[in-house]
């Protein structure tokens, strides 16, 4: 496991769940995915927590909000 997790691998986490979820939903999934201290990176930002790159993922527009939580789609991933 890298000592950084890229934003795109929280997304693809997150499609692969097929609904939407908490924020802490979220959170915990990636703990138990990356691990609790796993620190993560994306494009333009580094050396962030979970709860970090949730809050900078959803400024960015990489998530839709609903009644049941957020939820993330294959075509808010970057290519590059």
């Amino acid at each position: 496991m890298s000592d950084s997790i890229h934003g795109h691998q929280v997304m693809e986490l997150m499609l692969s769940l097929g609904r939407a979820v908490s924020k802490s939903e979220l959170s915990e999934l990636m703990h138990q995915a990356f691990g609790e201290q796993a620190r993560y990176h994306t494009c333009s930002a580094s050396e962030m927590d979970a709860q970090e790159l949730i809050a900078f993922l959803e400024h960015k527009g990489k998530f839709t909000e609903s009644a049941e939580g957020i939820a993330t789609a294959a075509d808010r991933i970057c290519n590059h």
